[in-house]
C-alpha cells in the first residue's frame, strides 16, 4: 500500500535567488520611473476650471501599461507562476505586451503576445524590439482562449492582465498611479479634484483610482469613458455582468467586446460612451494646444473630461478634472492620424472638430447625437 511521505522539501536555493534578483530589478525600474509628469492643459483663466493629464506616455515602454505591466509580474513572481527560462504570455491589443516583453527582457524570460491580427505595425515592432514574439489571432475574441493554450503547451505562465489587474496593484498605495496624482496636485489651487476621468481595457486604472480615492477619504469622482464597440458601459448602465458586443474596439488598448473580470462597476461613479470620432477629434485639438501627439484612448478620456468642464460652466462651478495620457500618438500613425484610415473606417471628424473649436471659445460643448441616445 502507498504512503505518502510525511514530509517534502521543494525549496529551491537557485530558483530564490534567481527570484530576489528578479525583484530587485523591478524594484530597481521603478524607483528610476515610476513617477510621471501632470501636465495642465491650457483652458482660458476666466473660466476657474484646471484640466490636468497625468502623462504615462513617458514612462521607458510609453504607455500607462508599463504600471501594470511591473505589478503583473511581481504579482506572478512572488506567486511561483513565473519561472526561469520558461515564457510570459499575454492576450494585448499592444501596449501591455509592449511593456511585458520589457520586463520580461529585463528578468531574462522569453514573452510571447497573443494579439489582433489589426494591431498597429508599430506596437509590432516595439514588442519585437524588447525581444518578444507575437502569436495573431484572426478574431479579437480568440486572444483569451489562444494565450492559455499556448501557456498550457509551453509550460509558461498566462499573465492574464484582464483578470488579475485590479488584484496586481496595491491601490491602497505604494506609489501607485492614483497617490502619484494627488500628492502632485497638493500644492494646485484645486488640490482635490472633482473628478478624475479613465478610460477602461481590463478596468484596473479604473479600480485603483476610485479605490484609493475611497480608502484616503476624498469627494472626487471617478468617471469612465468607454469607445464605441465596448461592452463596459452598456454592463455598468444595466447592471449585467454578462453583456458582450461581439465586435472589438477600434481604439487600442481600451474597450473590450466583454466585461473583464478586472472591471469594478460598483467603484465607477460615473460613465460616458464616447464617439470614436469624437475621440479622434480630441487628439487633433490636444496636438494644438501641447504640441504632442497621443493615441486615441487618450481622446476618449479627453473629450468625456472635456465635457465635464462644459457641465461646471454651465453650473458655475469651479475646480479641478484630471484625465490620462495613456500613451504616446507615434504608435498610430497608420492609424488615428492617417485620413486614409479614417475614412476606411467611416469616421467624419470634421463636426466633432467644430464642437472642440466651439468649446475653446465658449465653454460649451455639447453632448452628440450619438451620446443623447445612449
Amino acid at each position: 500500500m502507498y504512503e505518502e511521505p510525511h514530509d517534502i522539501d521543494r525549496y529551491d536555493a537557485d530558483y530564490r535567488d534567481w527570484l530576489a534578483d528578479s525583484i530587485r530589478r523591478l524594484q530597481s525600474d521603478e524607483n528610476r520611473s515610476s513617477d510621471t509628469h501632470l501636465l495642465a492643459v491650457p483652458l482660458p483663466a476666466e473660466w476657474g476650471i484646471d484640466l490636468y493629464l497625468k502623462d504615462e506616455s513617458t514612462h521607458p515602454t510609453g504607455s500607462l501599461k508599463h504600471r501594470l505591466a511591473r505589478s503583473l509580474f511581481l504579482f506572478g513572481l512572488c506567486n511561483g507562476w513565473i519561472r526561469p527560462g520558461l515564457p510570459v504570455i499575454e492576450a494585448s491589443s499592444g501596449s501591455t505586451a509592449i511593456s511585458e516583453a520589457y520586463f520580461a527582457r529585463l528578468i531574462g524570460v522569453p514573452f510571447i503576445a497573443v494579439m489582433a491580427k489589426t494591431t498597429s505595425q508599430q506596437k509590432v515592432d516595439l514588442i519585437t524590439s524588447y525581444g518578444g514574439t507575437c502569436h495573431f489571432v484572426d478574431n479579437q475574441g480568440d486572444v483569451y482562449s489562444a494565450a492559455a493554450e499556448l501557456a498550457r503547451t509551453t509550460g509558461g505562465h498566462y499573465m492574464d492582465q484582464f483578470t488579475y489587474a485590479e488584484r496586481a496593484t496595491d491601490w491602497r498605495g505604494n506609489n501607485n498611479i492614483a497617490e502619484s496624482i494627488f500628492d502632485q496636485l497638493r500644492l494646485e489651487r484645486f488640490p482635490e479634484p472633482a473628478w478624475v476621468v479613465a478610460t477602461a481595457g481590463t478596468g484596473g486604472t479604473s479600480a485603483t483610482l476610485a479605490r484609493y480615492i475611497r480608502y484616503s477619504g476624498r469627494a472626487t469622482g471617478v468617471c469612465v469613458a468607454d469607445p464605441e464597440n465596448s461592452a463596459f458601459f452598456t454592463s455598468w448602465h444595466q447592471r449585467d455582468p454578462s453583456a458582450t458586443t461581439g465586435i472589438g474596439s477600434r481604439i487600442e488598448g481600451i474597450g473590450r467586446p466583454r466585461v473583464e473580470p478586472s472591471f469594478v462597476p460598483s467603484c465607477i461613479d460615473r460613465m460616458m460612451r464616447v464617439p470614436d470620432a469624437a475621440a479622434m477629434a480630441s487628439i487633433r485639438l490636444l496636438e494644438r494646444l501641447l504640441s504632442r501627439r497621443v493615441g486615441a484612448s487618450t481622446g476618449t478620456g479627453l473629450w468625456a473630461a472635456l465635457q465635464i468642464v462644459s457641465e461646471m460652466r454651465e453650473q458655475g462651478r469651479t475646480g479641478s478634472i484630471v484625465g490620462l495620457i495613456c500613451d504616446g500618438g507615434e504608435r498610430y500613425l497608420d492609424k488615428y492620424y492617417a485620413d486614409a484610415w479614417l475614412r476606411s473606417e467611416g469616421l467624419e471628424i470634421g463636426p466633432y472638430a467644430r464642437q472642440l473649436d466651439d468649446f475653446m471659445r465658449t465653454g460649451v460643448l455639447a453632448p452628440s447625437p450619438e451620446e443623447m441616445h445612449t
